[in-house]
Formats: structure tokens, C-alpha cells, sequence
């Protein structure tokens, strides 16, 4: 009997002591595993503040349950440079490199504690600035502006500021943030808003897929596709329509609303999404030009009297097989005119109404795009200004536009472009076109294709 007791007390002993060494692990990992921070007393660095603020914000995610994922484009880089996410035996390699902001982006259909979590914020000694401005989910041609939603939340401690960049769905199904707008009574001293990574304009992006790791020790979310994530903040640039201007001009020439305009304002709609799906699929990118261009421009919808699509790709991101996947998606290719190293020009027609697709060419800092007359073989170039691409919307999809909209409308239609024109030739109207020789005869069968 004294030997079953005696071997009982051994294995609570031992049980005891396995607990124990559990407890001592896991409070090493949570507080004695951060190399950088044991420092000798009095000796505190400005990554050790960093670090703190960092992980004392995270906290308060955690505690309010909020879907928000590391942003930051200088801690990100570090990640995929690093090709591993850092651990605590490697000491604080991300978050603390001196930098005065550390970017996350927040879901903000999630934002329903905000009264709380800045109630929480404030007793953690954080000071709040938050920037508000419309939600462009409800502005329109009808309505102006749209209720005041919160935008970028600013929280300062220890001298660190964390931006949260709030990520509206909109009907594109694409995330939207907005601009940094500072009000005259605004601190200016606040943050280094010059400086800060997000918010100079407003931008679009794909919603990315999202991972819990550790960085620096601490459990952060990230995107699945970090590479791909910065680089659409290269090109996240986002463009509102002109709602403004819009209205003024229909009020001026009213829209036409005869059932022919509203079926071909449904059929471009429709086929406007399906060349953006398309072209996403192949990672091609893509804007919207001609017409449907200045459309959006001028009053944020299609033109009706226009009767088609219109977009541009550069010849850089030419693929093979975009005709193939075109017609996969049930259009029909109409013509094909010009040659991959000179003037090509793609049409494909789906329900009567005509897409479009003109491919163009840089030439310094010029760019332009060809047009074929096909039954004379006339040539015809069409210069426009250098450019760069934005997103904008338009007729709820998500699309590319010069992000020098106003140079690239004038080029196309002169000084006068915000007056409609019904009489329109496509060789002799446009400002910016010019004769560009003759295809020669022997290659026409080649190089002048109609379906």
C-alpha cells in the first residue's frame, strides 16, 4: 500500500512539474522571447517604442475582433525580401526600422465598435485623429455626396503613429479607400502626413486573401500574396467620376432615354464587364478609351448615340491568345486588322453592340494607336500625350482609365469635347489623327481580316 502511494505521489510530481515547464514556455514566448527589447535598464530605444505601440494596437484588434491585415509597403517589402515571416529568435527585423507610421488596412464593413475600440485606444494612452470624407457607394448623378463615413483612423503613442486605412466594398466588387483630406482645423503636426504610404489619393484594390503569421513576435495577418499586393499599390491610383460636371452637362444636354438608349446602356454594361473579366483572367490590363472614355468623363455613363465599347491595351501585353479567350466568353470576332508590330485593331460584336479593342504603341513621349480602312487599305495613326493608368468605375465595373483623363479626352477631341457631336468620322474628326501610308495589296488577305 505505502508503494502505490509513493508511486502516485511520483506522477503528481512529475505531472506538476510538466505543467509548470508548459507555463514557463509559454511565458517565454509571450513576454521574454523579444531579444531587441531586454535592454539594460534605463536604455530604451526608439524600435523598443515601435515595437510597444505596435504590439499594444494589436491587442486592441484582437480584443475587438476587427479584420485587419499588416499594409505597411516598407514592412511588407521586408517580408518577401526576407522570403520568411520573422520569428522571436530573430529579434525585431520588420517593425522596428525607425519609421515614424505603420500602415494596416481595415474591412470597414466591420467597423461597428468604434465608440468602443476608441474608448479602449484612449485608456492605452493612444491619441485618435480620424479623418472622414463621403462614401462615393452612395454618390450619383442624383445624389451629390454621400453620408460621412471615417476613412483613415490615426493612433498616436510613444511618438508612433498607426494609420488604419479603412477598405470599402464597393459594386465593382473591388476594396475602395479614400483620400487624406485635411480640414483647416486639422493638426498639422499629427503624423508626417507628407510622408505616409497611403492617402495621398484615393485607391482600388483586388480583395486580397489573407494569412495569420508572426512577425516580430506578434500574430499579425498579412496578405496570402504579398508581391502581389504591392504591386497593386503601384497602380492603385483611383479616379471618381465627375459628378458635378456630369450633372451640369445633362442638365445642358439631357440624356437620351428611349428604350433604344436604355438597351444599349444595358448591353454595354454587360459587355463592358465581360472584356474586364476576360482581360483579368489573362492579366492583361486594360482602360477605357474613345467614346466610352469620354462618356465616363464627361457624364459618368455611356455615350448612347455611340453604339459600342471601346478600350485600349497596350501592345506590351499583347497575348496570343486574346482572341481565343474572347470568343470563349461568347463574342464574335468581327475584324481583325493591322499586325502585332504595326496598327493592330481587334472588333468583336455580342448582342448587336460592338467592342472594340485598340492596342497602343509607344513612341518616346508619345503614345498612339492605329486605325485600317478596310476596303482601301488606308492607314491612320492617332496620337495622344504619355500616360499613366488609373482605375475608375464605371456602370458598376471596375476599369482602367488614363490617369490624365482631361489630355487624353482633348487629344482625341480637341478643346470642344464637351459638346456633343452626332456627325462623327472616325478618319477626318478625331484632332489627333493622321494619314499613315497603305497597307500594301499583297498583304491585305494577312493584315485586313472581316468576319
Amino acid at each position: 500500500m505505502a508503494r502505490v502511494k509513493r508511486t502516485a505521489l511520483l506522477w503528481l510530481l512529475l505531472a506538476s512539474s510538466c505543467l509548470f515547464l508548459l507555463f514557463q514556455l509559454l511565458h517565454y514566448r509571450k513576454y521574454d522571447s523579444k531579444p531587441l527589447l531586454r535592454r539594460t535598464p534605463g536604455h530604451v530605444t526608439a524600435s523598443d517604442l515601435q515595437w510597444q505601440t505596435v504590439k499594444t494596437f494589436l491587442h486592441l484588434v484582437r480584443r475587438f475582433r476587427l479584420p485587419l491585415f499588416l499594409a505597411d509597403p516598407f514592412a511588407l517589402g521586408l517580408l518577401t525580401a526576407d522570403g520568411q515571416r520573422s520569428s522571436p529568435e530573430s529579434g525585431c527585423a520588420i517593425l522596428c526600422r525607425g519609421r515614424a507610421v505603420t500602415a494596416f488596412g481595415l474591412l470597414a464593413d466591420a467597423w461597428t465598435y468604434n465608440t468602443a475600440f476608441l474608448s479602449a485606444a484612449e485608456q492605452k494612452g493612444f491619441e485618435a485623429l480620424e479623418l472622414r470624407g463621403d462614401d462615393p457607394r452612395l454618390a450619383g448623378l442624383d445624389l451629390l455626396s454621400g453620408e460621412d463615413v471615417p476613412l483613415h483612423l490615426l493612433l498616436r503613442l510613444r511618438g508612433h503613429v498607426i494609420q488604419v486605412v479603412f477598405l470599402y466594398k464597393r459594386s465593382g466588387n473591388y476594396l475602395w479607400h479614400g483620400p487624406m483630406r485635411l480640414k483647416a482645423d486639422t493638426d498639422r503636426d499629427f503624423a508626417p502626413f507628407a510622408t505616409m504610404d497611403f492617402g495621398r489619393y484615393a485607391g482600388a484594390y483586388n480583395r486580397p486573401r489573407l494569412v495569420l503569421t508572426v512577425v516580430d513576435g506578434l500574430d499579425v495577418a498579412v496578405p496570402r500574396n504579398i508581391s502581389g499586393f504591392l504591386a497593386e499599390r503601384g497602380r492603385a491610383r483611383f479616379l471618381e467620376c465627375r459628378y458635378r460636371d456630369a450633372r451640369r452637362f445633362l442638365q445642358l444636354y439631357p440624356d437620351d432615354n428611349t428604350p433604344q438608349a436604355l438597351d444599349f446602356g444595358n448591353k454595354a454594361k454587360s459587355l463592358l464587364r465581360l472584356a474586364a473579366e476576360t482581360l483579368a483572367r489573362l492579366h492583361v490590363p486594360f482602360w477605357i478609351s474613345s467614346g466610352t472614355c469620354l462618356g465616363w468623363f464627361r457624364q459618368c455613363s455611356f455615350i448612347a448615340y455611340s453604339r459600342d465599347v471601346d478600350i485600349g491595351i497596350f501592345i506590351d501585353d499583347f497575348r496570343p491568345d486574346i482572341i481565343s479567350a474572347f470568343q470563349e466568353a461568347g463574342l464574335s470576332l468581327k475584324h481583325k486588322f493591322g499586325k502585332v508590330e504595326d496598327s493592330l485593331e481587334l472588333s468583336f460584336v455580342r448582342d448587336g453592340v460592338k467592342l472594340d479593342i485598340f492596342f497602343f504603341y509607344r513612341d518616346g513621349d508619345l503614345t498612339w494607336n492605329g486605325g485600317t480602312q478596310a476596303k482601301s487599305g488606308r492607314k491612320f495613326k492617332y496620337w495622344f500625350p504619355g500616360f499613366s493608368l488609373c482605375w475608375a468605375e464605371l456602370a458598376e465595373v471596375r476599369v482602367g482609365v488614363p490617369c490624365e483623363t482631361l489630355d487624353y479626352v482633348t487629344a482625341n477631341y480637341g478643346e470642344a469635347w464637351s459638346v456633343p457631336q452626332r456627325t462623327w468620322d472616325w478618319k477626318t474628326s478625331p484632332s489627333n489623327v493622321q494619314e499613315n501610308g497603305v497597307w500594301p495589296p499583297s498583304q491585305w488577305e494577312e493584315l485586313i481580316q472581316v468576319y
